[in-house]
């Protein structure tokens, strides 16, 4: 049976748990980063099942796998802002390892859903 609506999608579900993850940890850094650091943690982590969402309804197959990309680049960055935060010591490895896993996670997912998508 096809999917009626992106929140169907596995992969949108879980990039959005992530973003609610990522969003509760944004606030720990110190008053200084919260509006630099904590702002680009909360910015990458939501564009990620932003553009997944964007995407799915988009007419043409292209702009799917375009929005996907956007999708992934912002993972990438949401990678790297989470062990730069923990380089600073404003959270520690118990909080970002589990984000880590599962941004990977979602990583996989988009991989492999970009990867279907190209070989229809």
């Amino acid at each position: 049976m096809p999917l009626q609506s992106y929140p169907e999608l596995r992969v949108w579900r879980a990039a959005f748990d992530l973003a609610v993850d990522s969003h509760c940890l944004a606030g720990r850094p110190p008053s200084t980063e919260r509006y630099t650091l904590g702002a680009q943690i909360r910015r990458a982590s939501a564009s990620v099942p932003a553009s997944i969402a964007e995407g799915y309804w988009r007419s043409q197959r292209g702009d799917y796998l375009r929005h996907l990309s956007v999708a992934a680049g912002s993972l990438k960055e949401l990678e790297t802002h989470l062990p730069l935060a923990r380089a600073l010591d404003y959270i520690d490895s118990t909080t970002t390892d589990p984000l880590l896993r599962g941004a990977a996670s979602v990583g996989r997912m988009l991989t492999r859903l970009q990867r279907s998508l190209r070989a229809q």
